[in-house]
Order: structure tokens, then sequence, then C-alpha cells
């Protein structure tokens, strides 16, 4: 089941900037000159060079990697077991996105909920990610920008161990690490690519 939730988080490009995106039109898809796409028609020179910029700026000297268990349980006492999953449960799978207090967001195996992820609007840098009784999976950990672009988000196991990366800079657009610093790929819209400019990869919920 692991394996199978990091698989699907990847593909998805699941973060916040996914999961809990906010409202945006047409005019706003580039913001600050940076969202315009020329992937394709970039050099390899360039495309690597922003590869290793957003890399540099993600895996700062300040990144952790590996937390100690009990440290990174200790940083989120009172979320390593949702108290509230009946409820939250019950929101999930009936479709229920968004209440005052926080924003839901369901994922579903067929017709099966198998996990939930809550951004509590008191704590919007921070989001939790449970099975579906109600036990912590992962927690994404959103820098300080957010949710102005552009921002990151780096995700950790409930053992403390970094999953992923990413670097949001529109909610078109998004580049992805894997927490060894290696490039993903890039997101832009529905479509992945690698950093030769492939197509590897397509979405069904930007």
């Amino acid at each position: 089941m692991k394996r199978f939730l990091v698989l699907f988080f990847i593909i998805l490009g699941f973060c916040t900037g996914q999961v809990f995106a906010e409202e945006t039109s047409e005019d706003n898809i580039v913001l600050k000159g940076e969202a315009v796409f020329n992937w394709l028609d970039m050099s390899q020179i360039e495309r690597d060079t922003i590869i290793q910029n957003y890399k540099n700026i993600i895996f700062d000297d300040d990144t952790v990697y590996k937390y100690k268990r009990k440290e990174f349980k200790k940083m989120h006492d009172g979320f390593v077991k949702d108290e509230d999953v009946k409820y939250h449960y019950i929101e999930a799978k009936n479709g229920i996105t968004e209440t005052p207090l926080y924003r839901l967001s369901a994922f579903f195996k067929g017709k099966i909920l198998i996990s939930y992820a809550i951004q509590y609007k008191n704590n919007p840098r921070t989001v939790y990610y449970y099975d579906a009784i109600g036990h912590l999976q992962y927690v994404d950990m959103i820098s300080e920008n957010y949710p102005n672009f552009p921002y990151w988000s780096k995700q950790y196991r409930v053992n403390g161990k970094m999953v992923s990366a990413i670097y949001f800079v529109s909610h078109d657009m998004q580049y992805m690490y894997e927490p060894d610093g290696e490039f993903q790929g890039v997101w832009f819209m529905d479509k992945m690519y690698d950093r030769n400019a492939k197509q590897t990869l397509t979405r069904s919920n930007w």
C-alpha cells in the first residue's frame, strides 16, 4: 500500500499546490514572467541550468533529508492520529472539499477511499495525509511564501524521511525532484517532460 501511495502522489504531482490549488484565471497564469512554458524550445544547456537553479533553491544548506522519528512526531504532535477520522472519512467520501476550518481532499482506488489529505486554515503551510483509518502517512512542509508563487514543498513520511520535493512556478507548472535531488520532470498542465523535453507522463487532476 505504501509503495502504491508514493507512486500515486508522484504521478499526480500530489502536493498542496495541486490538491488545494488557489483559484486562478487565465490572466494570472503568467506570474512574474516565469510561468511561460518554453521547455520544448530551450537548448539542453538552458534546461539543465533551470533544473540546477531550482534544485539549489529547494535543497539549500538547511534542508533536512531525514528527521529523527521522535523529533518529527513531536513537530506534528496532535496530528499523528486523526482524532476526527470518522467525520473526515465521511466528508471525504461524500466529496466535501472545504469547511470553515480546513480543506479536504480524498483519494480513491476504484470506489474505495484509501487516503485523504487535510490542510488546516490556521496552518496552511502544512498538509497531513492519512490512511482511511486516520493514521498519519505523509506530511507536506511548504515554504514561507505560500500561497504566492513561486514556492516549494517537501513531502516526508511519518518516520521523518523525505519522499519528494517540488518547486511550484505557477498553478500550471511544477518541477519535481527525488529526495536525493535527482530531477524527475516538469509538469505543465496535464503533461510531464523530462530534462530532454521528452513527454513521460500525463495526469488527470490538473
